[in-house]
């Protein structure tokens, strides 16, 4: 019976032990916007220039495709895809223009903020 004693008072000392110990956690915050500072932040916008062919545009949509080179500034490889655009920026240009543009990408998606003819 004395190691089932010795074993009880081990694990009785090791639990009392752990009980006086703090843990590193941050307090509850009632207002999650006062606690904005410390918050991870998604990525900001990134900006970057590019060249490319329009293979679509939809101006209801706000949406031009461009299938681009390259665009260093951002880490992008040359690729198709839609990019969003004011309408007003859709109206100089027509599917199969060679353009130049500038982008600001959030995340994955972009914006392209200026175009022209090449």
């Amino acid at each position: 019976m004395k190691p089932v004693y010795l074993t009880v008072a081990l694990a009785a000392a090791a639990l009392l032990s752990a009980c006086g110990e703090k843990t590193a956690t941050k307090p509850a915050v009632a207002n999650a916007a006062a606690d904005m500072g410390t918050m991870a932040m998604p990525a900001e916008a990134r900006m970057g220039k590019g060249t490319g062919t329009v293979t679509a545009i939809d101006k209801a949509a706000g949406k031009i495709t461009l299938s681009h080179g390259p665009i260093p500034e951002v880490g992008w490889p040359a690729m198709t895809m839609a990019f969003d655009a004011k309408p007003a920026l859709l109206d100089d240009v027509a599917v199969g223009d060679k353009v130049a543009f500038d982008v600001t990408i959030k995340g994955n998606a972009g914006e392209v903020t200026a175009i022209s003819k090449q």
